[in-house]
């Protein structure tokens, strides 16, 4: 009698998570004709499909999605009880897969990241980082990375001391030409680099002063999705651009930008890990969280 590998099942629950081939073959960390074959082999054996597939998209048949439904459940016990072992272990080992926004991700890549791969040299960390706020439950990642009102309720947050702010800046030849503004309302008057957000709207820039809000729908030449992007557009005297604080503070610092408007924008939160709160946490998972309320007691 035919029996699947658990790597087959999980192969199963991923496509149908990602909705793709290539989605569930970069959370697996394999490669994407594996994963088909892997599938394959299983409906073979199994003789119906699992998955309807064309050049463009990916969906379950109705008896894949039957497969699914009663297969994942189980699944998760069956991680569940592996995860209760691997708690008992003395030596972090392992993967942790965590989810991430890139400017968070960067403020902290050496003293959490690259330290905790330092001093646990048998865990494998597989970062993902994205504008997109997830699920990190529902879409297999242990822990994720984000400011801290955006932390959801349920989940267990530990703060990284990174206090995260906004900074306007252009470069010292741009205001030379155009003048510097004094209120964000004067913004409406300069040339600025549009946001676009991961769900396609039009980022609208925020200040805040003393109990004054603003919010200004800033016109500009060009609308970009990616900060490094923008930085570059910025650097390069096209205008003006809002940046998380720490995507920009070398730039300032060196002198090639000049921030304005640095009253306008207050902290906004603290940059936290965070993860659902686990019985049975892994040793690796254990270590990372200590290494980060370690991090969070120290100033950068």
């Amino acid at each position: 009698m035919y029996r699947p590998a658990l790597g087959d099942l999980d192969a199963v629950i991923a496509i149908a998570r990602e909705g793709s081939f290539r989605g569930a073959a970069l959370a697996l960390g394999m490669s994407t004709t594996a994963l088909s074959n892997a599938v394959a082999k299983l409906e073979a054996k199994l003789g119906v499909r699992l998955f309807n597939r064309t050049t463009r998209s990916v969906s379950l048949t109705d008896a894949g999605r039957t497969f699914v439904e009663q297969v994942s459940p189980a699944l998760q016990d069956i991680h569940g009880a592996m995860d209760a072992v691997r708690s008992q272990q003395a030596t972090p080992s392992g993967t942790l897969r965590i989810n991430a926004f890139a400017a968070g991700a960067r403020d902290v890549m050496s003293p959490l990241f690259l330290e905790f791969l330092r001093r646990h040299p048998e865990v494998h960390v597989d970062l993902v980082a994205e504008g997109r706020l997830v699920d990190i439950v529902a879409e297999g990642f242990d822990l994720g990375l984000r400011r801290a009102d955006l932390v959801p309720a349920d989940m267990i947050a530990v703060p990284l001391g990174r206090p995260q702010r906004y900074a306007v800046v252009a470069t010292p030849r741009y205001f030379k030409q155009h003048g510097k503004p004094r209120t964000p309302t004067d913004l409406l008057r300069h040339r600025c680099i549009r946001i676009r957000l991961p769900n396609g709207a039009l980022f609208r820039w925020h200040f805040e002063k003393r109990g004054e809000t603003a919010q200004i729908d800033v016109t500009g030449a060009i609308t970009l999705d990616e900060a490094s992007l923008a930085r570059e557009a910025v650097l390069d005297g096209i205008g003006v651009g809002l940046f998380l604080e720490q995507n920009v503070r070398d730039d300032i610092a060196a002198g090639r930008l000049t921030r304005v408007l640095d009253d306008w924008t207050p902290p906004l939160g603290d940059l936290c890990l965070y993860y659902p709160g686990r019985r049975n946490a892994s040793a690796a998972l254990k270590a990372f969280v200590s290494l980060a309320r370690e991090l969070g007691k120290r100033r950068p």
